[in-house]
């Protein structure tokens, strides 16, 4: 979606605040920013018959969007209606679109929880990958990813973000710098995973004795030494999932995503297995994994069959109140 760089329509000031105020609160808020860019420029092309935002210009700039996906066109009319709520605070009258006229969501992409054997078997085949000069880490890379994919549910630009220096030899840590919405994490680690990642950084030296801390850890020498881009992970990823015969049930390969789906997956069954209280676990899997809040994490408890009814029970007994509707929920896991 192209837009103007600068607002320029009669709420253009308050597009701004908006957008300060959710910066200043720890979001990037770049793509919503973009979206309310494009409704600022569709109301200065059509000032004369919308001089406001109001339900006409609304409905009209919502057939712009009538060849976009239910998903999408869902995800900017919600944009403009928390900016519609904002703006009511000090407008009271001021129009605020109507939910229930929105799109259905699409259920979206069903999940692929990996098994353990099946990582193994991933771990195993990671070393027919060959190096080259240009990544002479490829193996060793690859492999390294998917152990701290699956093992500690990183999102996939978490992953390739992290320097070599992030990693805390003494106390075994991986530290996540401002990743989703700003927030930067430590991530202890088990101790097999903290020595893959040790044994790692040992086998470079070798070969590239100049890495620096700062360099990636996810390490290609493409470009000087660029960490891995996501293209790049996925096609080593995608080699591995044909190789071991790993499928999703419609015949289509794993994403990278689904690491941190089962990683998420296999913590509650862990806590329900042993009798472990959810309850109080819930908050520190949602902080181990970046969420800004539990509901996000709650998402999760639905995949798994046998224990959806009991966590839905005991979630909503403790957690409730704070499912807000589905436009105002972030959906950030």
């Amino acid at each position: 979606m192209k837009a103007s760089k600068t607002f320029q329509s009669a709420v253009a000031a308050d597009f701004v605040s908006f957008i300060s105020l959710k910066q200043a609160l720890g979001r990037h808020f770049k793509a919503q920013e973009i979206i309310l860019l494009n409704l600022d420029r569709f109301l200065c092309e059509h000032v004369k018959s919308f001089p406001d935002l109001n339900a006409d210009t609304f409905k009209q700039w919502c057939q712009t969007m009538e060849s976009l996906s239910s998903n999408t066109r869902l995800n900017r009319m919600r944009t403009v209606r928390n900016f519609c709520l904002y703006r009511k605070r000090t407008i009271p009258d001021c129009f605020v679109p109507d939910p229930t006229q929105f799109p259905q969501a699409d259920p979206g992409v069903q999940p692929y929880m990996f098994s353990d054997i099946e990582v193994a078997n991933l771990l195993t085949h990671s070393g027919s990958i060959s190096d080259s000069p240009r990544s002479p880490f490829r193996a060793a890379a690859t492999r390294l990813a998917i152990i701290l994919l699956y093992t500690t549910g990183l999102r996939r630009g978490e992953l390739l973000r992290l320097n070599r220096s992030d990693y805390n030899y003494l106390e075994q840590t991986l530290t996540i710098r401002t990743s989703k919405f700003y927030k930067s994490r430590i991530l202890p680690l088990p101790d097999d995973v903290a020595m893959e990642v040790k044994k790692y950084l040992k086998m470079q030296q070798p070969v590239r004795p100049r890495l620096s801390i700062d360099s990636p850890l996810i390490y290609s020498a493409y470009c000087g030494g660029r960490p891995y881009s996501s293209t790049q992970l996925r096609k080593n990823l995608h080699i591995l999932f044909n190789q071991a015969g790993i499928k999703k049930a419609d015949g289509k390969l794993p994403r990278i995503h689904d690491f941190r789906f089962s990683f998420a997956v296999n913590a509650l069954l862990r806590y329900y297995r042993n009798g472990v209280d959810v309850q109080s676990k819930l908050p520190f899997l949602a902080a181990y994994m970046g969420h800004v809040s539990i509901v996000s994490t709650y998402h999760y408890l639905r995949f798994i069959a046998p224990l959806a009814t009991l966590a839905s029970s005991v979630f909503a007994a403790s957690y409730g109140d704070l499912v807000r509707e589905p436009e105002e929920v972030c959906h950030e896991i």
